[in-house]
């Protein structure tokens, strides 16, 4: 135990600013494409996979990442892959071809997914359990306002400066977060002993194979040979969870331990992370959408109308945190799933109405408190009760499950809006598109519904 892990909110704190920025590196590029596609001679397709590559090298490794942090340390692997993402911003920056922009985006994203699992697991062992939900309160805060602000803060970089300076920006942010972590972030005793290299082979082919077939069928059509890449990432899947069980059944340690869905609140708080992926990250399209196309907005402005929305979640997150301590478990989670089925809703008939701008304040404002109510008493719920040896693993599996969510949402929503287009008018068909994740959703409140009490002891590693 170092002098750092008495002093938990400084740890929070230094692990939130990489957090930050490799999260709002989803949102935040899109918005410099069209210069980038411009400036570097790029068709459509390769400006496209700037964006792209990095969704996937972020989701695909997060099964795995999550372990390391196990068999490494949370702390370690955090700064490797924190310097990973910073030197390749940097060299994104500098990038002469869009060919070299691609491959460093790509290893952008494999730094970012090894970041990414590690807050979680660093929460639930120097936090004690009545303070947890506060501080995943933080997290959720930090983690759901990037999709939100980042639309807006990178369209007001690239509108002063360039896409170059976007990257660019990265850099001291970067060095900043390497630095707090090295500074207030705890040496954690390992709990793995080893990460098995079949396992992680296989799962990183079930998780390439779904990803990739789900993101790229809206856009190349589904074809055999994308079908042949799903059915061979799911079969994949098939086998990984074979070999956990294998694994289980022998003593051995697994990658994914399957006693974790034994574990009744992880196992619904994984579900429902799923459904919450699948709706959050795929309103702001159809909303943008609408604000532009069918009212005639200027990019500008449509991304000013969102920040109420960053705002409220911001706010309500750590609020809805510290009550998830103290009221029944579920209760909050139930709320705030009820609240963003209301909003989509709501969204939904602004949108086929075609009513007034300012009528859709009152729907992006419920969604922002919906946001924020949803995330932080799902993420303490779902891992406070888990024993220390599974927190890697387990904080990789929900971090997977949020990713394939957000996924899957993204590409069922471009098939409604291609296919809804022409009978409904656009209009219409984002009307649709807002409701497309109600179904999920109702999974998601379903799953949280049976949420239960948990009794787990504070670790020895937690704060005092």
């Amino acid at each position: 135990m170092t002098q750092a892990s008495t002093r938990p909110w400084h740890a929070l704190g230094a692990l939130c600013v990489g957090l930050f920025v490799t999260l709002l590196d989803q949102s935040f590029v899109a918005v410099a494409l069209p210069d980038i596609q411009r400036e570097l001679g790029a068709s459509v397709n390769q400006a496209v996979w700037v964006s792209a590559v990095y969704l996937l090298t972020f989701a695909v490794p997060l099964l795995v990442t999550g372990r390391l942090g196990d068999r490494f340390g949370q702390r370690t692997v955090y700064l490797c892959g924190m310097a990973i993402f910073t030197a390749c911003a940097a060299g994104c920056a500098m990038a002469p071809t869009i060919e070299a922009l691609i491959v460093l985006r790509a290893c952008q994203g494999f730094g970012a997914s090894l970041v990414n699992p590690q807050p979680l697991s660093v929460i639930n062992r120097v936090f004690p359990a009545d303070h947890r939900g506060q501080a995943m309160g933080v997290w959720s805060a930090v983690a759901g306002s990037t999709g939100m602000f980042g639309p807006v803060l990178g369209g007001l970089i690239v509108g002063i400066a360039d896409w170059r300076f976007a990257f660019a920006a990265y850099v001291p942010l970067g060095l900043v977060s390497l630095l707090l972590v090295s500074r207030w972030v705890p040496r954690l005793e390992r709990t793995a002993a080893h990460v098995d290299p079949v396992s992680a082979l296989v799962s990183l082919v079930a998780v390439l194979g779904v990803v990739f077939a789900l993101q790229e069928g809206p856009e190349l059509g589904w074809g055999p040979e994308l079908i042949a890449v799903l059915i061979v990432g799911l079969a994949a899947g098939v086998g990984f969870v074979w070999l956990q069980a294998r694994a289980g059944r022998t003593g051995r340690e697994a990658l994914m331990p399957l006693e974790l869905f034994a574990n009744n609140n992880f196992a619904r708080g994984a579900l429902a992370v799923a459904t919450l992926g699948f709706a959050v990250y795929a309103v702001h399209l159809p909303i943008m959408l609408y604000l532009q196309q069918v009212k005639g907005m200027d990019p500008r402005h449509a991304g000013l109308m969102m920040i109420p929305m960053g705002v409220l979640s911001v706010i309500v997150a750590p609020m809805a945190g510290r009550l998830t301590d103290r009221l029944a478990p579920g209760l909050i989670s139930k709320t705030g799933f009820g609240f963003l089925i209301a909003a989509m809703c709501s969204f939904a008939v602004v949108m086929w109405l075609e009513a007034p701008v300012m009528w859709t304040l009152a729907p992006i404002c419920l969604l922002g408190v919906a946001n924020g109510a949803c995330w932080s008493p799902n993420s303490t719920i779902s891992m406070r009760g888990l024993p220390e040896h599974l927190v890697g693993a387990g904080s990789g599996v929900y971090n997977t499950s949020r990713q394939v969510g957000a996924v899957l949402g993204a590409a069922s929503l471009g098939a409604v809006l291609q296919v809804g287009t022409g009978p409904l008018g656009q209009a219409g068909a984002l009307a649709v598109g807002m409701l497309l994740p109600v179904g999920g959703l109702l999974v998601g409140l379903y799953a949280v519904s049976g949420f239960r009490a948990t009794t787990r002891v504070r670790s020895q590693d937690a704060a005092g």
